[in-house]
This record gives structure tokens, C-alpha cells and sequence, in this order.
């Protein structure tokens, strides 16, 4: 009996420590605290992915920034928030910068993570200093429809059944069919693949919604801080429309890559490095 109750009291204690660790902490992402400096970097991944997507960026600047990694809730296996919406992502980041008293950082985002970045600076141009957008225009659906409206009133429940409704195979092979679209770099595919195929489907269908009404051409006119852009190198065949999406950002440095696709930190890796670099001494 003795035996018996020991055991249920390190069970207990075991449920109670997992129970812990997986707490809601109020914030609609996982984030990871890595480096010390008296600069601070916030690196958000994009659609889909996991932090893990900036681990060889951020390898270089651990030594002088205080590096936060975010992993979107919903994404990669993290656990998913019952509304998401990157209109509360936006507000958690700016409120997790301000309740941890973070100086004025440098936000460095990844397609839907650059969307995060351009919105953060338009709608708070004062508490951040820098940000690095990989890869994402204003405007997504603008590079199908030059005459795109975005909604007042958006429904994505088609787009939520959509993504729900497939097998998991049907899940695999349309990611795997993207992903190799997106990611020239075929070491990395699979990795890229697994982070969607673990990523909630609700969320992923509310947030691609969202993406595809997404309309930042005029705000980001209020951007103050010095903005790198960084776009893949297809983009060399259609400046004109970029310049056009990124009129309104006054601070841009539109740079193109030399070679890749979409994932630009994996594909063209030493360009990307050396501008990274330059801009954020």
C-alpha cells in the first residue's frame, strides 16, 4: 500500500510538472530567449514554420542581442489558440515587447512573419527600431488582382473546411508539392514539410484567409524605422510591381536575391548573411 501511494504521489507530481510546463503563458506564441546583448532581435517565422527557421540566422548574433524566437501559436505543434487571427498576434507581440520591457527592437519576420513586422512598425513606429522583412510584400493577392479591395467583412470558413477536410496523406503530399516550390534547397524540404504537417489546420486555414485580404500598401506609410526588404530572385522580373506595392514605406531598401526561391535563408544563404550584417550594425 506504501509502494502504491509513492507511486501515485510521483505520478501526481510528474502530471503536475508537465502541466506547467505547457501553461498558457497569455501570449499567442512559444518563445525562445537566447543570446545576451544590449540590443534585442525579434525573429518571427512564417507561415506554418517553426522558430527553428532562424536557427543558423540568429547563431550569428547571439553574441551581442538578446535573441527572441517566436513559434506562432497553432504552428509547427505548438498548441493553437480557439481564435486566431494575425490581428492578435500583432497585439501579443506588442504586448509581450512592452510588459518584458524590450528597448526598442529589431523585428526580423519571414513571409507572413514580415507582414507581422511591416504591421508592428506601422501601428506602433515607436517601439520598434529596425525590421528585416524576408520575402513578403504589402499586398499578396495585389500580385494576381492590381485592383484588390480587401474585405471589411472577411468568412474563411471554406478555407478552414478546406484545409480541415483532407487526410492526412492528401495533407502530405500538397504540402510536400509546395513546400519543393518554395524551398530550392532540398536538405531543408522535408524539415519545412514536417512543421506544416504538425501545424493546426484551423489555424492554418483562418490564417491564409486572412493573408490572402491582407492590404498593408497604405499603412505602411507610417512606418519611421529603416526597413530591409529582402525579396527572392523572381521578384527581378516584376520590380516594377514591388516598387509600386512598397511606395508608401518611404525607409525601404528593396534588395533582390541572387538565386532561390521563397526561403531565402536556406537558398541563397551568403547573400542573405551579408545583408542581414550590414544593416543591422
Amino acid at each position: 500500500m506504501k509502494q502504491f501511494a509513492t507511486l501515485t504521489l510521483a505520478f501526481t507530481l510528474m502530471a503536475a510538472s508537465f502541466a506547467a510546463l505547457g501553461q498558457n503563458t497569455g501570449y499567442p506564441f512559444q518563445v525562445n530567449i537566447s543570446g545576451k546583448g544590449p540590443h534585442s532581435i525579434i525573429f518571427i517565422p512564417g507561415f506554418g514554420c517553426s522558430g527553428k527557421v532562424w536557427d543558423e540566422t540568429k547563431s550569428a548574433y547571439e553574441g551581442n542581442f538578446t535573441c527572441y524566437t517566436l513559434t506562432m501559436a497553432g504552428f509547427a505543434g505548438a498548441p493553437a489558440d480557439s481564435t486566431p487571427s494575425l490581428q492578435a498576434w500583432e497585439k501579443g507581440i506588442t504586448d509581450y515587447i512592452k510588459q518584458n520591457k524590450i528597448d526598442k527592437p529589431i523585428i526580423v519576420g519571414h513571409s507572413m512573419g514580415g507582414d507581422l513586422a511591416l504591421a508592428l512598425a506601422a501601428d506602433y513606429p515607436d517601439l520598434i527600431s529596425k525590421i528585416v522583412v524576408v520575402d513578403a510584400l504589402p499586398c499578396l493577392a495585389a500580385t494576381k488582382d492590381s485592383n484588390f479591395k480587401s474585405k471589411d467583412t472577411l468568412k474563411c470558413d471554406k478555407m478552414i473546411s478546406m484545409m480541415s477536410s483532407m487526410s492526412a496523406p492528401q495533407f502530405y503530399y500538397m504540402e510536400k508539392y509546395m513546400i519543393s516550390t518554395m524551398v530550392a534547397d532540398t536538405s531543408k524540404q522535408e524539415q519545412v514539410v514536417q512543421w506544416m504537417v504538425k501545424s493546426d489546420r484551423r489555424t492554418l486555414g483562418q490564417l491564409f484567409c486572412e493573408l490572402l485580404n491582407l492590404d498593408l500598401r497604405n499603412k505602411v506609410s507610417s512606418i519611421k524605422c529603416p526597413a530591409l526588404i529582402l525579396l527572392e530572385n523572381s521578384f527581378t522580373d516584376s520590380k516594377p510591381d514591388v516598387v509600386k506595392q512598397y511606395a508608401n514605406l518611404k525607409t525601404a531598401n528593396l534588395q533582390y536575391a541572387t538565386k532561390g526561391l521563397h526561403f531565402i535563408m536556406y537558398d541563397d544563404t551568403a547573400w542573405y548573411n551579408r545583408q542581414l550584417s550590414a544593416f543591422l550594425k
